[in-house]
């Protein structure tokens, strides 16, 4: 099959990789358009490299995108890792249509923190799935999907380069075999379950100190490193990175530093404690405790928040 690879960053640039690796047609390369002062778009300079077409639209409304697609004559087009909104049109054009990768076990978790929220929420199990798009968000049939145990102390981080990266690498290969081999599923969607939640943003990830353990805990780690967990200490913003939860303090006052040492600030909430080991203050770069320490007089008694 001719096939259209359309995403961005490392993602994209790992899914172009493979597919060219095993001898996949690739008869061009859509990504998100230029940055002013950014840095390029490593699938952008991949695809360069191996001296693909590439095409930046800035909208996928545009009919004239649609006719730039279908003069392709591609037979898929594999959406990995897309933020614009593209219209049935342009999903439609090549011959068997697009199917695209999401990070969460669809319905579940449609939209666009689709990794952050199951961690903030305490779940224990997520997924991916390649699904077919539509005009909804996250909408479309579901192809295939595979479960992602969620341990007690991933992090948003952990969670996407150690398991929801790599697998869903694999799965799209799956896919387009799949597709190729003419079995394929098109499992639809039931529009009463699941769950849509928009983007994890800085609003949504200040730490309230008077909840309990398992909550901060969580909503430390679900936002690790993206958009980052923050509180304030005399006034002024942190945020809260690397973080366990801490043994010993159940009756601790929410907020309250409980515990200091060179490697950890343990800070207090409801029927129990949160140890920190990694900062990053307004206007800095990230700091272990130790450094932390060195900038900042800490010691029990201490508040956040």
């Amino acid at each position: 099959m001719k096939l259209i690879v359309h995403g961005q960053q490392a993602f994209g640039k790992s899914v172009l990789e493979a597919l060219l690796g095993r001898g996949e047609i690739i008869c061009a390369v859509f990504c998100a358009p230029d940055i002013d002062g950014g840095r390029p778009d490593p699938l952008k300079v991949f695809a360069q490299d191996q001296g693909l077409p590439v095409y930046q639209p800035k909208s996928y409304k545009d009919p004239t995108v649609w006719d730039q697609i279908r003069s392709l004559e591609a037979d898929l087009c594999v959406m990995a890792y897309v933020t614009l909104m593209v219209p049935e049109e342009a999903l439609n054009a090549p011959r068997l249509g697009t199917i695209q990768y999401h990070p969460s076990l669809l319905p579940m978790h449609k939209g666009p923190s689709s990794i952050n929220w199951p961690i903030i929420n305490g779940e224990n199990k997520t997924g991916l799935s390649i699904f077919w798009p539509d005009n909804g968000l996250d909408t479309g049939p579901i192809l295939l999907q595979k479960d992602v145990v969620i341990d007690p102390d991933d992090t948003l981080g952990s969670l996407y380069f150690n398991h929801l990266f790599p697998m869903g690498v694999d799965a799209i290969l799956e896919a387009v075999d799949l597709v190729r081999d003419g079995t394929a599923l098109r499992l639809n969607q039931d529009p009463a379950k699941g769950s849509y939640e928009g983007w994890c943003q800085r609003a949504d990830v200040e730490i309230d100190w008077v909840q309990s353990m398992d909550v901060v805990y969580n909503l430390i780690r679900g936002a690790n490193p993206q958009p980052g967990a923050w509180t304030t200490l005399n006034g002024q913003p942190v945020t809260i990175l690397d973080s366990k939860k801490a043994i010993g303090f159940a009756n601790s006052d929410p907020g309250s530093v409980v515990e200091v040492d060179a490697d950890g600030i343990s800070i207090g909430c409801v029927e129990g404690a949160v140890r920190v080991e990694k900062f990053k203050p307004e206007g800095a770069g990230k700091m272990s405790a130790k450094e932390f320490l060195e900038h900042y007089r800490i010691e029990p008694g201490a508040r956040f928040g």
